[in-house]
């Protein structure tokens, strides 16, 4: 039944049109007809979400923002700790995939989650964040250092910024950052903007330079075809009493060769 709904979901991915005369209603169109098989063909896809979630400071009555994970599978990695939250505010632009969220938040009986259809990066937040998230979603918002201002602007003093993505490294990144390789660099970025997903080198240095760094992996992540996409998993935190940019970090790094490839991890703790 998996090999029916993967072939049904990458026919979809390949063959439908997008339409829609602005972002919100191409985001739509291209979900549509995906959203009922979105989670069994992402999850092996989109890896590093479960320990992103995981690792993150949420407590009894943190309030968590998901921007642009409209399935709300993310809070299935903590399914325990949801009912004990504050509140959780699920944000997508692509209400069929939010649909999926509500039949997920009646199943688990979660009364304090709230589905919104949003813009990210004009989404207004009544209370102050402990938590935002954005899981592969920066790499699909046109204006996604608009995204990230909004969550600085969304969240408590001390509180989490954190994001997994896919990624490109700059031609000549600074030290402790991988480098990526030509081809790496140019086809990934290519094929990825089919689906309008665009990777950027300046994802993870607009981060940095915004937060204070907690945690930060590289890695690449192997496909069906044998080749890789390089990945970056990153758990940041605003400082307390720090304006945005204040605080760099130096971050370490190590290497080694895997199965699938070469795999360059960066860690941060602070």
């Amino acid at each position: 039944m998996t090999a029916i709904a993967d072939l049904r979901t990458l026919c979809r991915l390949t063959l439908a049109p997008v339409s829609g005369g602005n972002h919100a209603e191409r985001m739509e169109s291209f979900y549509q007809q995906q959203a009922s098989d979105y989670d069994s063909f992402r999850e092996r896809l989109l890896p590093g979400r479960r320990e992103m979630v995981q690792q993150l400071p949420l407590h009894e009555g943190a309030v968590w923002v998901d921007l642009g994970r409209g399935t709300g599978a993310n809070l299935e990695f903590v399914a325990d700790l949801v009912p004990k939250l504050g509140k959780v505010f699920v944000v997508d632009l692509a209400p069929s995939l939010l649909e999926q969220t509500r039949q997920r938040c009646e199943r688990h009986g979660w009364s304090n989650v709230e589905v919104i259809t949003a813009d990210a990066t004009r989404f207004e937040l009544p209370i102050k964040a402990d938590v935002v998230t954005c899981s592969y979603s920066l790499t699909m918002i046109p204006d996604w250092f608009a995204a990230v201002d909004r969550a600085t602007e969304m969240l408590k003093s001390g509180g989490t910024f954190g994001a997994v993505d896919f990624y490109v490294s700059r031609k000549h990144p600074e030290v402790g950052y991988a480098k990526h390789s030509w081809f790496t660099r140019t086809f990934w970025p290519t094929w990825f903007a089919f689906d309008n997903v665009h990777l950027q080198s300046d994802h993870v240095r607009y981060l940095h330079r915004h937060f204070e760094c907690r945690r930060f992996l590289e890695n690449y992540h192997a496909i069906a075809v044998g080749a890789a996409r390089p990945r970056a998993v990153v758990s940041v935190r605003r400082p307390q009493g720090v304006s945005r940019g204040a605080v760099r970090n130096h971050i370490a790094s190590s290497s080694r060769w895997n199965s699938s490839g070469l795999r360059i991890r960066f860690t941060c703790v602070v």
